[in-house]
């Protein structure tokens, strides 16, 4: 069988977890409108059934944005996303906007991909809302680059092209064993999966200025017969942060816990009783024992 690790590359914002979901086609990665969403590497299992058996298998391991870092967690999440190359038998490089040259981000990124010596591939996502011309400009002047072995438009929200995606990508992966059980879709535990959960749900919820300083720690995790008790810690580097995480009575970390809660009784099949509180923990980004504390390492 044909099977092997990719690994999804590209700046921040550019629906890189959105089209790991669209490919193993269950939700594994949080994904919102807001950049570096992605903190830590994901991985994401498809297989390919045949006759009832597997045919092909492919790890995607999906990164955090690159981008210049400004507090030692920018610097470890960049850290991770780098190292990602240096262990996987395909890339995809995603983008959504024309390669702007050496200086700008994407230039670093082809930088490192002249580096490696796998298969690279580019998806141009987003296609929904560039018209043809606009779809050419970015296609040209990333292959006049010559790295890329194929090139490739998806609607990774709507599931657009995703299908011929993993053709290409199958097609390109060498001969290998199955590396996880064919109903396997990550090897993320679950604990880390309903932190994410909740985590997203803080940055839907939340104005700009806050999401990018929280972060949430499960302290109790306990899986009784018929229902699991969670209790999370919400951390935020403000007090006056704390008190928007919270609202007026309330009501906003309420309606988090609310909106978190049903996506994960859907995750686990089984009834959550989930507690939430906020705490403050000023500068926690460039605290490297905070950063440790949280998961959030340059390789899980």
């Amino acid at each position: 069988m044909k099977s092997g690790f990719a690994g999804l590359i590209g700046r921040p914002n550019v629906g890189k977890s959105t089209l790991l979901n669209q490919m193993i086609g269950e939700k594994i990665a949080i994904a919102t409108s807001k950049p570096q969403t992605t903190r830590t590497t994901t991985r994401g299992i498809y297989t390919r059934m045949e006759d009832g058996e597997p045919a092909a298998q492919i790890v995607f391991i999906d990164t955090p944005g690159i981008h210049k870092p400004k507090n030692k967690l920018g610097s470890y999440m960049t850290e991770a996303a780098v190292n990602t190359l240096k262990e996987v038998d395909i890339i995809l490089f995603i983008v959504d906007s024309p390669y702007e040259g050496e200086k700008s981000g994407d230039g670093f990124i082809l930088d490192l991909l002249k580096k490696t010596d796998v298969p690279r591939v580019l998806v141009i996502n987003k296609i929904d809302r560039i018209g043809p011309e606009a779809f050419d400009q970015i296609y040209r002047s990333y292959e006049e680059t010559g790295l890329f072995e194929y090139i490739t438009g998806t609607n990774a929200l709507e599931g657009k092209n995703v299908p011929e995606l993993l053709a290409e990508l199958e097609k390109r992966l060498p001969e290998g064993p199955q590396y996880f059980p064919e109903d396997m879709i990550t090897d993320d535990p679950e604990r880390f999966l309903v932190s994410e959960i909740i985590r997203e749900k803080l940055l839907l919820y939340l104005e700009e200025e806050v999401p990018h300083g929280v972060a949430v720690e499960i302290e109790e995790y306990e899986e009784l017969p018929d229902i699991t008790r969670i209790r999370a810690a919400i951390y935020c580097e403000k007090q006056s942060h704390k008190g928007i995480i919270i609202g007026k009575g309330g009501k906003k970390l309420k309606g988090i816990g609310k909106a978190a809660r049903l996506e994960i009784e859907g995750l686990l099949g089984t009834r959550v009783y989930l507690e939430t509180f906020v705490k403050v923990r000023e500068n926690w980004r460039d605290s490297d024992i905070a950063i440790k504390n949280f998961g959030y390492r340059p390789e899980r």
